[in-house]
């Protein structure tokens, strides 16, 4: 059995079965799977990773340096792609954010280790499939605030946890879940 959310479509099905949940400390994977939370803002998670190969080759495979150095007109270019979400909002905020990103490596060493600072690890949920997925948590809230303050756009609590969960730094899975252990 899986999480419930990851039987409607076969894209959510592999991400689930594969990557959601798997603790990533590599700060392009990091950065990634942040991007493509902040591009789901009011999306279906099927949406997103339907455009994710698009969104790797519009943002250089989310190479964080390559993206902080892009201009209006790189961004332009991006936001004229049909295999990417073009929502200008979003698009500049990924560009403002790996500017961000690389503030953080330079204090903290890397993304990873700033970010995997929020994390309790003594945390243990048991949630069941029928309970509903978590949106944010108090580490997410930490985050968030964080984020914001280091001058990220679209980094809120609900995008933070998102993230947390994609990453592997909480686990949500349903405690009937194959993937829950």
């Amino acid at each position: 059995m899986r999480c419930t959310w990851a039987e409607r479509s076969d894209i959510e099905r592999a991400f689930h079965d594969t990557e959601w949940g798997v603790p990533v400390h590599d700060d392009r994977q990091i950065f990634e799977r942040l991007a493509l939370c902040t591009v789901q803002a009011g999306l279906a998670l099927r949406t997103v990773l339907a455009k994710r190969d698009s969104l790797r080759a519009a943002f250089h495979g989310f190479d964080i340096a390559r993206i902080a150095a892009m201009t209006d007109d790189d961004i332009a270019v991006v936001l004229s792609d049909r295999g990417v979400v073009r929502n200008r909002l979003k698009i500049e905020a990924i560009r403002s954010n790996a500017r961000a990103t690389l503030r953080i490596v330079a204090e903290h060493g890397s993304l990873s280790t700033f970010l995997w600072g929020f994390v309790d690890p003594n945390l243990t949920r048991r949630r069941a499939n029928a309970d509903p997925l978590p949106g944010r948590s108090e580490a997410s809230d930490r985050m968030s605030d964080a984020l914001r303050a280091k001058g990220f756009r679209f980094a809120g609590t609900a995008i933070c946890h998102a993230m947390m969960q994609s990453t592997g730094m909480v686990n949500d899975h349903a405690v009937e879940c194959f993937r829950y252990g």
